[in-house]
């Protein structure tokens, strides 16, 4: 049995590969390497079905436990609020929620127009920068390192070991990071601790204080994964969808004609090239049968909003950008129980950044050509390395 999913050219454009895998079976089984299997689901109802399906467990402390995995990883990543099942997931989760309504983001809107128009200020028409580095990273970076109460000079280290955390195919790199991560936060943990402020992190400590009954290793896991998930995610929206615009000048030439169709167009946007390429690890717990495959018991299933965001039995004409679509129904974020959670503010600071890039720099373009273009050797997330453009 093959692996699919290391194609040569997968991470460049897994699209093709999503559809001739759909195309035989909207759930199938593929390799998972060493001698290893997991079953794929590509299609759009099939991934809905199983977003929600009880019987697919995220608790992965239960799935490996016995096996010798060979990794190192921090508790505090392995055994996140991503990896529970309710009722423990619905209690952590409940801690948090609050910070991330559409209400609590809407007071963020002013602080992140004010980080998106200063990091703009740094381009220079004619000149050559980095949409990623100097926009697509540092802008959901500082928004949720304001809004933990992460300190300025931090705020480099942050980034490189998020980015550490999502490097495919090297273990070692990975189980560094997330101790590397981990640790800071305990640390940081410490020092809100002895000095409280108004910040998430400080609101955080102080429920783990109350009836919620926090531990100390579930506080250090929350802020970890509203660290690193709090980010990555929006930095792979923007720059996904800033370059499917730059690919198609007519739409970008729609939302520079009329900006207040940015809103509208950011889940057409998050649709045609989602930011998470595959969710993270399920397994059945009793045998099922779904999208006509039988999943034995103890089966890892991963689930590809990528690939069902471009089914054709849901979305017309799925790889063509369609600003005039009705793309709601998008699974980019998730579904049911564990949909992002930081959805609300990912979309505002795409919305924003969108909006402000084609009022402040109309004739922004490619300043090399779509081949040269290198993207994130990670399956969980889909985003490039880096994008050249000329303000």
């Amino acid at each position: 049995m093959n692996n699919p999913l290391q194609d040569p050219g997968f991470f460049r454009n897994p699209y093709p590969t999503f559809a001739a895998l759909r195309g035989t079976s909207p759930v199938q089984k593929v390799s998972s390497g060493g001698g290893r299997s997991s079953y794929l689901v590509t299609g759009y109802a099939e991934a809905r079905e199983a977003f929600t399906d009880p019987r697919l467990s995220k608790d992965t402390a239960a799935f490996f436990a016995g096996k010798d995995t060979g990794r190192n990883l921090h508790p505090a990543v392995s055994q996140s609020m991503l990896a529970t099942d309710p009722p423990q997931h619905i209690r952590l989760r409940s801690l948090v929620t609050k910070a991330f309504t559409p209400g609590a983001v809407a007071r963020l809107r002013p602080c992140i127009a004010s980080v998106t128009d200063e990091l703009l200020d740094a381009w220079v028409p004619g000149e050559q920068a980095d949409a990623i580095e100097s926009l697509a990273v540092p802008l959901p970076v500082t928004v949720i390192c304001q809004l933990l109460g992460v300190p300025n000079a931090d705020r480099a280290a942050v980034r490189i070991w998020s980015n550490e955390l999502f490097a495919a195919g090297q273990p070692a790199r990975i189980d560094a990071a997330s101790h590397a991560v981990a640790g800071y936060m305990a640390d940081l943990i410490t020092a809100k601790r002895r000095a409280p402020d108004d910040s998430l992190l400080s609101d955080l400590i102080r429920a783990r204080g109350g009836e919620d009954r926090l531990s100390e290793d579930e506080l250090v896991s929350l802020a970890v994964l509203i660290l690193v998930a709090g980010h990555e995610t929006t930095t792979n929206l923007i720059g996904n969808a800033l370059l499917a615009l730059l690919q198609t000048p007519d739409s970008l030439h729609r939302l520079r004609d009329d900006p207040d169709l940015v809103d509208a167009a950011v889940d057409e946007l998050l649709r045609f090239d989602s930011p998470v390429s595959m969710a993270t690890l399920r397994f059945a717990t009793e045998a099922i049968s779904l999208g006509g495959t039988e999943i034995p018991a103890g089966s890892p299933v991963l689930i590809a909003p990528g690939a069902a965001n471009r089914d054709p039995a849901r979305f017309t004409d799925p790889d063509r950008l369609d600003l005039e679509r009705d793309a709601k129904g998008h699974l980019a974020f998730g579904h049911g129980i564990h949909r992002c959670l930081g959805a609300p503010l990912a979309r505002a600071e795409g919305e924003i950044a969108f909006r402000r890039i084609v009022t402040r720099f109309p004739r922004l373009r490619l300043a090399v050509p779509s081949a040269e273009l290198q993207w994130r050797h990670t399956r969980l997330m889909r985003g490039l390395e880096a994008l050249p453009v000329l303000p």
